[in-house]
């Protein structure tokens, strides 16, 4: 008679980013005999690596949030999938089972006080996303989960089911299931190389071309250079297919030129939406620089600006109404003599220099590259994936997890959650 460890599911889960490290602890307590894959090697000692074989967990998650890990959304469903664009109903099952009020408690209960900030955003209290990845590893390590510090080169599969892992190494594990958590190609420098394609397409599955996203964007506009450094903060940013000549995007956020374009948390989440567009044809980005108020009201404004200094040129009457940087572009742009005297401003002009403000245009040529990007978009098809387990439709036995699947989100901690929700909803589901 097999003892009871014996009987035991044997689990590999392979890349320890966030989605695997979370597949890996649900896993190993629902009482799965885990194996964790991480071809990432620490050099870093810093949380007692030595239980881990040396392995760098969690390269990506330490970077998120500029360090501080915005670990998910402080919001309801319907919220949280209005900010998918891409296969958001993939999620329902998934986020349900796992939700974000679930993520909450569980770091908090691995001992990591959270906050909420603007936009509904959760961070740790300490600002460090070091404390996030505590609990993970804490947690792998309280249920047992084995890891293995190689990259796994092959997955095996026999009679439509997964058999095993081989490591780079040429070593060969059986298991009965695994779980595929390696991530997209974005910031290839922390592990994500795109192996997990390569695992699902030697599987049979068919992957959605792979895009950057949540990335930076990119104009040939001088004023994207005129303006570089500049911050813009409580700007309406919208986006227009050039060739439909309909509006795919628009929010309220906070924005940054740069010597190639724009960036910022608005832009990148506009990324996400026109990324695919971009590819074929180039797409006009609208800034409203004065959301608050209506046309009206900004021209009340603009004549009471103009009427405290009457004698005023134009050129220097818009310190109070504009960065310093943006000024001498939108002069330009507007088509107003720059040493004209503001009380011979005529209202034509006056309501054409409202509309620039209102509308502030460039032409958005490209995105930036993996280098650049937050999260890939695209990955293994979501209709070969089963919603409710996460398991391949095509293959028994392996599941997917986190950013490999073609579901990507703006930002603002929804792409974490998805890593929370898909692994566990896998972890769960394993048997």
């Amino acid at each position: 008679m097999k003892t009871q460890e014996h009987n035991k599911k044997r689990v590999c889960v392979i890349g320890a980013g966030a989605a695997g490290m979370m597949c890996a602890v649900f896993a190993a307590k629902s009482g799965a005999d885990v194996t964790l894959f991480e071809k990432n090697t620490s050099q870093k000692h810093f949380l007692s690596e030595e239980y881990f074989d040396n392995a760098y967990m969690g390269k990506k998650l330490l970077i998120t949030g500029k360090g501080r890990c915005n670990v998910t959304n402080n919001c309801d469903e319907d919220t949280f999938l209005k900010n998918v664009p891409v296969n958001p109903k993939f999620l329902y099952a998934a986020l349900h089972e796992f939700s974000t009020a679930d993520t909450i408690e569980f770091f908090e209960s691995g001992g990591c006080e959270l906050k909420t900030e603007r936009g509904n955003r959760v961070f740790p209290k300490s600002d460090k996303a070091l404390d996030i990845l505590r609990v993970l590893k804490d947690r792998i390590r309280q249920y047992g989960v084995k890891v293995i510090n190689r990259a796994v080169a092959e997955i095996g599969t026999a009679d439509g089911e997964f058999k095993s892992v081989t490591d780079s190494s040429g070593n060969v594990y059986e298991f009965d299931a695994a779980c595929i958590c390696t991530g997209g190609i974005s910031y290839p420098v922390t592990g994500s190389t795109g192996d997990g394609y390569r695992f699902a397409e030697n599987t049979g599955h068919n992957i959605k071309t792979p895009k950057a996203s949540l990335v930076p964007l990119t104009s040939d506009d001088a004023l994207c250079a005129d303006c570089q450094g500049l911050s813009l903060k409580n700007v309406t940013v919208s986006a227009v297919d050039s060739k439909k000549k309909k509006k795919v995007y628009s929010a309220l956020g906070e924005m940054l030129f740069t010597h190639f374009g724009v960036s910022g948390p608005v832009i990148l989440s506009a990324s996400s939406v026109i990324t695919g567009i971009v590819k074929e044809r180039p797409v006009r980005l609208s800034i409203d620089l004065k959301p608050a108020i209506t046309d009206e009201q900004l021209d009340e404004r603009i004549l009471r600006d103009f009427s405290k200094e009457q004698n005023k040129a134009f050129k220097n009457s818009l310190d109070e109404l504009l960065p310093k940087k943006l000024i001498p572009v939108i002069v330009m742009q507007s088509g107003i003599k720059p040493e004209k005297k503001v009380n011979e401003v005529t209202r034509e002009e006056r309501q054409r220099l409202v509309k620039l403000l209102k509308n502030f245009e460039m032409t958005i040529t490209s995105t930036r590259g993996f280098n650049e990007a937050i999260i890939t978009q695209g990955g293994v098809n979501v209709k070969e994936i089963n919603p409710s387990t996460m398991e391949s439709k095509l293959v028994k036995n392996i599941y997917f997890a986190g950013e490999v699947i073609d579901v990507d989100a703006v930002t603002g901690g929804f792409n974490l959650q998805v890593a929370w929700s898909t692994a566990y909803a896998a972890a769960s589901h394993i048997q």
